[in-house]
């Protein structure tokens, strides 16, 4: 099943309509691990574009990712994608892990600045001998290997960029270093990302920009990633969901509901495709594409 991994991610979204993709992160135990390859299963079925996999801060799961994104080359049908940060990693080390991946079978990575050690929010610290941000990791990697190499976008602006246009240069930044595509981080309203893709457009970005999407499952769950990103889960949104917080299975509902209508939206407005943060569950990402209005 090995032949999915050659397939560069870029090429697939420019050329082969749009994309549909799952993010799934390295588990911690045991029982983390068969909820993950149970997902991974039940979501081959749909015919990914390509999966990707995470990567813990300061490298903490650097063996499990490989080892995730090597069993998915060389397991399944699909096409993986490994997650890179500058976060804790001489360029070396860095160098080593690039040589794993690429014996792994793996030709396509995430390059990521990633979080600062002291977390989100908190100032940004050099890796002695490493490098600063997602831009230099581009480079580094178009240097150092074969791949196929994408970024991470932000529809409302990164939390530490001094505005939504200078973020856009950062954007603009990766591109020139050799990025092929981008992933955004979760949107919260189709404007946010369509305003992100006009932005880039502006400065001639021109690849595939792809939304990511998760659903509210869990409201307290739910506002603390939105607080770690900077921001905040927008009134309309809430209007729909704290009428049901008392109530989970209809919270649950109406979460895959304005996810469903947020991926139509995004769809329909001329997205390349959709990347979903599963949580390394199935259950919620299936029911969102079968309510789906436009085809994938």
């Amino acid at each position: 099943m090995g032949e999915a991994s050659e397939r560069s991610i870029g090429a697939l979204i420019r050329d082969g309509g749009r994309s549909f993709s799952f993010e799934f992160f390295p588990p911690r135990d045991e029982d983390g691990e068969r909820v993950l390859w149970q997902s991974i299963s039940e979501l081959e079925a749909l015919e990914p574009t390509f999966v990707s996999v995470t990567y813990g801060a300061g490298g903490a799961t650097r063996d499990r990712t490989v080892a995730i994104t090597r069993r998915i080359a060389r397991e399944t049908s699909m096409l993986p994608m490994a997650h890179l940060t500058c976060v804790g990693h001489t360029t070396a080390e860095l160098a080593e892990v690039l040589r794993q991946l690429t014996e792994a079978g793996v030709r396509n990575v995430l390059a990521l600045r990633g979080d600062p050690p002291g977390g989100p929010g908190s100032a940004w610290e050099k890796t002695p001998d490493g490098l600063d941000y997602a831009s230099d990791l581009v480079a580094f990697i178009k240097q150092t290997a074969d791949l196929t190499v994408g970024v991470a976008a932000f529809p409302e602006g990164h939390r530490d960029a001094a505005s939504i246009d200078d973020d856009a240069l950062v954007l603009k930044a990766k591109t020139d270093a050799g990025a092929e595509f981008a992933v955004t981080e979760m949107v919260l309203r189709a404007s946010d990302y369509f305003g992100l893709v006009e932005r880039a457009h502006a400065l001639g970005v021109d690849f595939p920009i792809i939304p990511g999407i998760m659903p509210i499952l869990n409201l307290a769950s739910m506002r603390k990633m939105v607080e770690l990103s900077g921001r905040e889960v927008p009134d309309d949104v809430l209007g729909r969901i704290l009428p049901l917080r008392d109530d989970p299975a209809a919270l649950r509902a109406e979460g895959i509901a304005i996810a469903t209508e947020l991926c139509d939206a995004l769809l329909e407005g001329g997205a390349p495709g959709l990347h979903f943060y599963t949580l390394n569950r199935s259950k919620a990402t299936r029911e969102i594409y079968q309510g789906l209005r436009t085809t994938v």
